[in-house]
């Protein structure tokens, strides 16, 4: 199966060219991706800085507002006729009449002057109450008594208390949205003791958040440090709980920017702390915050595709020029593909380039001598093959033949002599018949049958035989009578020397897409140097002992290459074994 390989194609300029491409593209998409996010990343920062900036001012302002309005406070705790109204029976008294008169009058003083301020009331303990109204009728004593701007500032204990934004009732039909600055006179027990409290129009703080613009959808609220809402544009949202914020967060983080998610929805909450505890937030989202984020993206999208185009044009132009040497070599290399091996590349550079064309030229030299070896060697393997059919037959085997058939007849052994001539005349046929270079393993054991028969029959009782080959390798090919020089080189070597009954073992099969045949004999066999001496004179092509099987190991290492061939492996006194290994060709 062919595996996946990328830029794999027919053409090295069209690799490179896609290989220049496929870097360009990427790389000019991750640059082009990079600078979009740092840009909208720069963007989205200035935003937030422009945000907290806008915060701090809010902050700053209500700070300096709430200042005043202590200041305010102060002044007025500062009119002595407040401990004259705030003894016991001053409420009936002459005195005590006089100085809520003139109380009175400062008061109102003060509000015509700040038109944020709602009211000014003080409230004593022996339920005198005096405001800058001239005609109004207050709620009992008591009941202004028990409100939270009241009971705070006598938990403050002379410290002054900022209450949140709420619904102030100290007038008989009378509701109005305050935020409460109240302070304690005197102290609890003692003489002079009440409350002086100033009512803020929500008005002011109203306007100073919404004057901050922090986007389309951007708000800002004020929380108390109890976690109250002081302001918040949506607060009816808040209360009927159609809207939400992390209120519990919220007072739990120092001053920072913060992410915080709501119903799916991404916000940046900053936060700033006053003097009073106050936290003042500001609410934007991020995809407000970069306004121009499309023209970024577009920008960004527009700079990609001009750099992407010039840097594949120069990427097509470098790659021809890179392959244009390559290709003139590949249009010669096609002229020696016709069988032209006169040709020469001009080098014209020291790179690879060059190196390659210096190879190439070398290479062709070398083909048109390999082609030369290659018709010497032609020759000699015809010359070799005709040495091995000769040395296959040697007359004098034949003349023992005949001689012994010559025996037998006169001895009157009849059946040996039609069985030895029989054998000798398919022994001919075998080696004569068709011609065929390559001829079936079934064939070439049939001639060593015949050839063992006869040998048999001369040398009685001097060697037994079996042949053993599997069946799946009968039909493969092998060279013509390379068996035959092997089993007579175990007979007249191995055998024949002996007193005792030999044996010879030839057997076949097929082992990892090789055909190795095997002959085998119990024989005299051969030391380590005989067996070297042999093989040697194999290389050297010398005649003497082995030129059969010489002419054999030749012949199948021309024909089928130098991976095949003879091995020869023997012991002294246990014989030897000649395995014999061709190509699995059927």
């Amino acid at each position: 199966m062919r595996t996946w390989r990328p830029f794999r194609f027919k053409s090295i300029h069209t690799s490179i060219a896609i290989a220049f491409s496929s870097l360009i593209v990427a790389m000019t998409v991750l640059l082009t991706y990079n600078s979009f996010r740092l840009s909208e990343e720069a963007v989205t920062d200035n935003a937030k800085t422009y945000a907290e900036q806008l915060v701090d001012q809010v902050n700053t302002n209500i700070q300096t507002y709430l200042d005043n309005m202590v200041s305010i406070s102060t002044l007025a705790m500062s009119n002595g006729e407040l401990e004259k109204a705030a003894l016991p029976g001053a409420a009936f008294a002459p005195e005590g009449r006089d100085a809520n008169e003139k109380i009175g009058r400062f008061f109102r003083s003060v509000v015509r002057s700040r038109e944020d301020i709602a009211t000014i009331l003080f409230a004593g303990e022996n339920g005198n109450i005096v405001s800058d109204r001239e005609t109004v009728t207050y709620k009992p004593a008591e009941d202004l008594q028990s409100q939270d701007w009241y009971r705070s500032a006598l938990e403050a204990k002379g410290k002054v208390v900022i209450s949140s934004s709420h619904v102030e009732h100290l007038f008989h039909g009378e509701y109005k949205w305050v935020i409460s600055i109240s302070r304690q006179l005197g102290e609890p027990g003692k003489r002079g003791n009440g409350v002086l409290m100033v009512d803020l129009n929500l008005n002011v703080i109203n306007n100073l958040c919404r004057q901050l613009e922090l986007g389309r959808r951007g708000y800002v609220f004020i929380l108390d440090p109890a976690g109250d809402l002081i302001y918040h544009p949506q607060q009816q949202l808040l209360y009927s709980r159609l809207k939400s914020e992390s209120i519990a967060t919220l007072l739990e983080t120092k001053d920072s920017s913060i992410p915080l998610g709501e119903n799916g929805e991404r916000k940046i909450y900053t936060i700033r702390t006053n003097d009073y505890g106050w936290k003042v937030i500001g609410v934007t989202y991020p995809d407000e915050l970069v306004g121009n984020k499309r023209e970024i993206r577009e920008t960004s999208i527009l700079a990609g595709i001009v750099f992407l185009a010039v840097a594949l044009s120069i990427s097509v132009f470098l790659s021809f020029k890179l392959t244009k040497p390559i290709k003139r070599l590949e249009s010669l290399m096609k002229k020696v593909e016709k069988g032209d091996f006169d040709i020469r590349v001009e080098v014209e550079s020291a790179d690879e380039i060059g190196k390659l064309s210096r190879s190439f030229n070398l290479m062709i030299g070398k083909i048109k001598d390999l082609m030369s070896q290659i018709v010497e060697e032609q020759e000699m393997k015809r010359i070799s093959e005709l040495k091995a059919m000769q040395a296959q037959i040697h007359p004098h085997f034949l003349y023992n033949t005949l001689d012994s058939i010559i025996w037998m007849a006169e001895m009157g052994k009849m059946a040996d002599v039609v069985k030895m001539t029989g054998a000798l005349a398919k022994l001919f046929r075998s080696s004569i018949s068709k011609g065929d270079e390559l001829v079936p393993i079934e064939i070439e054991l049939e001639h060593i049958r015949n050839y063992l028969t006869i040998q048999k029959i001369r040398y009685k009782n001097k060697f037994t035989y079996d042949i053993d080959v599997d069946s799946g390798i009968l039909q493969c090919k092998t060279l013509k009578i390379v068996l035959q020089p092997l089993v007579e080189n175990a007979i007249y070597h191995g055998l024949k020397q002996q007193a005792v009954l030999g044996h010879i073992a030839v057997t076949g099969r097929w082992e990892g897409g090789t055909i190795v045949l095997e002959v085998s004999d119990d024989g005299v066999g051969m030391n380590e140097d005989q067996v070297r001496a042999l093989t040697e004179r194999w290389h050297r092509n010398e005649e003497g002992r082995g030129v059969g099987l010489q002419n054999v190991n030749q012949r199948l290492r021309l024909y089928f290459g130098e991976a095949f061939g003879l091995e020869i492996v023997s012991e002294p006194e246990e014989g030897t074994t000649v395995t014999l290994r061709i190509p699995d060709i059927r």
